[in-house]
């Protein structure tokens, strides 16, 4: 049993923020149908991302197949069919499928739904329950509505690229964007969130409505704490955050901060994260310098976060006489946040990331083993779903027009070939 079981979604999403919304759903439990483009003479059919490698999955003879790395990460548990909505046809084939479907999923150009007719009123009218999830750029609504947006371009509009980086004044200054696309997995989890509630209240009601998620919207939402400083006191004050490198703007020390080089001479790091002043004097105690706890300019963290310019240089000095195993044991034994900076290999290879099962192994159509990064969610009573791997292209179009329309096997193979000869799926 998962918690979404019985909730069937049609999803039109592409890329990344789309697809990672319907895959946490998908993991739920949800009957998740990903419409893609079918093959055609002049291009490979399918969400782009299918093509965005290397890396690709290797088949079982050890060649490239077509399912890059990319499309495998966001698109597990899912059912894939075909259909080319810019054909009547396949127009129509959308809307007798979006009678039975409790969500619909899109991240199209603002107006593109409604030129091939799916758009919320109409969906809308034939399902009046129909939760209607529009993923763009900039919204619905506004004067940069009809922009494509772009991760990138949403880290730099939307601020975060202000303050992500190294200080201006440092080596290595200047804007950052994040390593992965924050904008589009942050704003595909808000969808989860919204589509959620609107079930809960197409439930309560028997109303539909239409959800509108802006990557713009939520790139200014996740500035948090940052955001909170600009208006509260920034705005009235003249001062704009800006990037701070691996400091925290409101905790101090909160960095990374250099340790004793390995035996080899390559220098070492380690991430401190003193989130108290309780923390900070168990710190002092085990640098052996409980002074520093008792100083009037460090003991309150607001008192840290003025000083910074004084204690900063003070701890790295103190910070480069030992080890980094040394300082990590010593720092954990007395509980004091910190960590090392794990590259991938290292992460995968981590008892805790190990023992909490983040890498999940599933047969592939393709390949009898493929490893992928696994859902971090963990239900006690309903646990996410493993059963479907990410879906070669159109692999399901027979099996969902039956299921989902309910045709016999005859009946089905008869609509499938129909649509087959047109190049509708």
């Amino acid at each position: 049993m998962n918690a979404l079981d019985g909730i069937r979604i049609l999803d039109l999403s592409r890329v990344l923020a789309g697809p990672w919304c319907t895959q946490t759903l998908a993991d739920l439990g949800a009957d998740v149908v990903k419409v893609e483009r079918p093959k055609g003479a002049s291009h490979p059919g399918g969400d782009d991302t299918r093509g965005w490698g290397p890396p690709f999955l290797k088949d079982r003879d050890g060649r490239d197949t077509a399912e890059a790395a990319y499309y495998l990460g966001a698109n597990r548990n899912k059912r894939s069919i075909t259909c080319d909505i810019a054909h009547p046809d396949g127009q129509a084939l959308i809307r007798e499928l979006v009678a039975h479907a409790d969500v619909f999923v899109e991240n199209y150009k603002v107006g593109d739904m409604a030129r091939y007719g799916l758009d919320f009123p109409r969906l809308v009218a034939i399902n009046p329950k129909l939760v209607y999830c529009s993923v763009t750029g900039f919204g619905q609504t506004g004067p940069y509505k009809d922009r494509a947006g772009y991760d990138f371009a949403i880290q730099a509009m939307g601020g975060l690229m202000s303050v992500t980086g190294e200080r201006d004044d440092l080596p290595g200054g200047g804007p950052q964007k994040v390593g992965v696309a924050v904008a589009d997995l942050f704003t595909g989890l808000y969808a989860t969130v919204a589509i959620q509630a609107a079930l809960r209240h197409a439930e309560r009601t028997g109303q539909g409505q239409h959800i509108d998620m802006a990557l713009l919207d939520t790139q200014v939402a996740m500035l948090a704490n940052l955001g909170a400083n600009y208006l509260v006191r920034g705005r009235d004050d003249g001062k704009v955050p800006g990037r701070a490198g691996n400091a925290h703007i409101n905790i101090v020390p909160y960095q990374v901060f250099e340790v004793a080089p390995d035996a080899a001479g390559h220098a070492q790091h380690i991430i401190l994260a003193v989130g108290n002043d309780s923390q900070f004097a168990k710190f002092c105690e085990v640098a052996g310098r409980p002074e520093l706890a008792r100083d009037e300019r460090f003991a309150l963290n607001q008192n840290r976060v003025r000083h910074r310019d004084v204690l900063v240089p003070m701890l790295e000095q103190i910070l480069l006489t030992r080890h980094k195993a040394d300082w990590l044991a010593a720092l954990e034994a007395a509980k004091v946040p910190c960590g090392p900076i794990n590259n991938l290999a290292e992460v995968f290879e981590d008892p805790q990331v190990q023992h909490r099962a983040m890498v999940h192994r599933w047969n592939h159509p393709m390949a009898d083993a493929v490893d992928l990064v696994a859902s971090p969610m963990k239900l006690s009573l309903t646990p996410v779903r493993c059963d479907l791997p990410p879906p070669t292209l159109g692999q399901h179009t027979q099996e969902v027009l039956a299921d989902w329309l309910g045709l016999p096997p005859a009946a089905c193979q008869e609509r499938l070939s129909a649509l087959q000869a047109q190049g509708i799926v």
